[in-house]
């Protein structure tokens, strides 16, 4: 499995292409800007893109998808819970900035403990709210990508309308930190880490560990 990472958009969010090398089926996670881009290395690259998953839908993570789905005719694929962000600018909360981002309705809605696959992998859908009401994470064998609910050495906000403190939490504490120590963390923004350095290193997270 590979994984190329583009930081996109004024707000600095990874962007992930994941792909299979063998068969060239790859999914894109949270295209929040630049589709021009991504769709280069895709085509450059000859990948055939069966999903675009969104961890949440805010503007900043959904803002390349209605153009990545026209070049590529990936399913867009979402929570349940955030789908109505993808059509409301209020909710998504592009109203707040430069320009209102708009999207088709998902073709796909995710509940927890669903799974997708693509080549041959297979991708784990986690139910982690708090960030928003319906944020979720992507298991992939050893490798989650954790979205805006758990980075490198911080949480995700909770003072977003569909954000709640205590169930970020208890997210974090019983949907990832549970996944393993050496579990790789590719975040919504920042760096990556594991699991295991988050437990130790991560202030927010001291109290957890106790």
């Amino acid at each position: 499995m590979k994984i190329q990472k583009y930081v996109v958009g004024l707000y600095g969010v990874n962007c992930y292409i994941v792909f299979d090398e063998e068969s060239g089926e790859a999914i894109v996670i949270d295209p929040g800007e630049n589709a021009s881009e991504i769709y280069k290395y895709i085509e450059s690259n000859n990948l055939k893109v069966k999903y675009i998953l969104l961890t949440h839908g805010h503007f900043d993570h959904i803002g390349g998808v209605e153009e990545l789905r026209k070049l590529t005719q990936a399913k867009i694929a979402i929570s349940k819970e955030d789908s109505p962000m993808l059509l409301n600018e209020n909710l998504n909360l592009s109203e707040m900035v430069y320009k209102k981002i708009l999207c088709s309705p998902a073709d796909i809605l995710l509940n927890d403990g669903d799974t997708l696959s693509f080549g041959k992998y297979r991708v784990e859908v986690i139910h982690t709210p708090g960030h928003t009401k319906g944020g979720v994470c992507f298991k992939i064998g050893n490798v989650c990508f954790t979205g805006d609910t758990l980075f490198k050495g911080s949480i995700g906000r909770y003072d977003f309308p569909g954000g709640d403190f205590a169930t970020l939490m208890d997210s974090i504490k019983n949907k990832l930190l549970v996944l393993g120590d050496d579990v790789l963390i590719y975040p919504g923004h920042g760096d990556s880490s594991t699991i295991g350095n988050e437990k130790r290193l991560n202030m927010f997270l001291r109290d957890l560990m106790e």
